[in-house]
């Protein structure tokens, strides 16, 4: 998933040959997950259509405050400002910089321009004549002064035949600079997680197991919020229908409980923080038939041999990791949580009661109470599980800032 899947974008068109590629611009955005509104000046439509980017965006383009002056509708430039995560320029003529640096306002872009709240990008494109100009250097100077983060004008052959800088980067260019700049104001750029998510599943025999009801979606939700607040994951995952596909996230599928304890301790040294959503079985037969165990006998029973705790054991090698851990309780709920915190030497336990309604096993919802190491008890209310997610990842945060 990429940092700018359910990013805002507003993509400023301006008149200068460059337009042609905003049509392949737009595309790698929608690509990347972003939703695009389209604005252009007056004289890009002589080298793009609306159409075309209304297409590609899916949104009408906006160029003019008026929709008609039958109709009586504007095309509110305060609403369009407020409504983006970015604004991004591509491309910037040497006339719209100018009127950027010195706040003129003479048509729809410029006036959602000067309403945004958000970061703005700019990318220049020019002949270059104009763009070693002076002035076009000062108003830059100007523009960056504000803020603002200049995407430099490439090299190469430009509309007029001559060879140097003035050509507007390349759309995949341009999004890679997005891209790497929001990774670099993420709040858990450079951090490490080891998430553990869904059921492990004790082998019986071949064709049964001792296993629970998780479904793996809590882990899951938290590696992708983690992920898109600029984390690198790695998910060791028990058997589940859930999917993640980003490449900050490294899934390791295990089966059993004796699989995902080898897979944490492999990683464990490498990690900034450990979350350990998974439902791991508690015991494993202590003898797997290898072949499938037939139905002679009218009782049959199998002896248990208990699991490795996987956290408590973590928590004991623990150096400068945050430990977060889950507690599923139907009794004396936080009482037994604040044990488990001591006993697995946690930072932070996520409590779930199977006596709430909404919590548990297989449910798009959780309620769940946040209790730290100094027992601090934190009840929160029913919410989806992305919505918990958010709060656990802003548990990380905040233990970060």
């Amino acid at each position: 998933m990429s940092v700018l899947s359910g990013k805002k974008i507003l993509l400023g068109v301006t008149g200068g040959i460059a337009a042609y590629k905003t049509a392949s611009l737009v595309r790698l955005l929608i690509k990347a997950g972003a939703e695009v509104q389209v604005i252009m000046t007056p004289a890009s439509h002589q080298f793009v259509t609306p159409f075309t980017l209304s297409t590609l965006s899916k949104k009408p383009v906006y160029t003019e405050f008026f929709n008609s002056k039958e109709s009586g509708t504007w095309n509110n430039h305060v609403e369009l400002a407020l409504w983006a995560d970015i604004m991004l320029i591509a491309p910037a003529t040497a006339n719209v910089l100018a009127k950027m640096a010195n706040g003129l306002c003479d048509n729809l872009l410029l006036a959602v321009y000067m309403s945004a709240k958000c970061p703005v990008y700019i990318a220049p494109a020019m002949d270059l004549d104009m763009y070693v100009h002076p002035s076009t250097a000062r108003n830059l100077t100007t523009l960056t002064s504000y803020n603002h983060v200049i995407i430099p004008a490439e090299e190469g052959e430009l509309a007029s035949g001559l060879i140097g800088q003035g050509r507007m980067s390349e759309p995949e260019t341009i999004v890679a600079v997005l891209q790497e700049s929001l990774n670099q104001n993420l709040p858990l750029q450079g951090k490490k997680i080891l998430i553990t998510a869904g059921p492990t599943y004790e082998p019986i025999d071949p064709v049964r197991f001792i296993g629970n009801h998780s479904s793996g979606k809590m882990g899951y939700d938290i590696a992708k919020e983690v992920a898109k607040q600029g984390g690198t994951v790695i998910l060791v995952s028990g058997p589940t229908n859930q999917k993640i596909a980003d490449p900050r996230v490294q899934v390791i599928a295990v089966m059993s409980a004796s699989e995902m304890y080898e897979a944490c301790h492999q990683h464990f040294n490498e990690v900034d923080v450990v979350v350990a959503a998974a439902a791991v079985a508690d015991y494993r037969p202590k003898d797997v038939a290898m072949q499938k165990i037939k139905k002679n006998a009218e009782e049959f029973s199998i002896t248990l041999d208990k699991n490795p705790d996987i956290l408590a054991s973590l928590g004991a090698l623990k150096k400068q990791q945050y430990l977060i851990g889950f507690a599923l309780e139907t009794e004396n709920e936080v009482e037994h949580a604040k044990q488990k915190i001591t006993k697995k030497n946690l930072d932070l336990i996520v409590l779930n009661s199977l006596n709430d309604t909404g919590a548990g096993f297989g449910k798009p919802t959780n309620k769940v109470t946040f209790i730290d190491r100094d027992f601090t008890v934190q009840p929160m209310e029913l919410k989806s599980k992305e919505e918990v997610a958010k709060d656990i990842v802003n548990k990380i945060i905040q233990h970060y800032e």
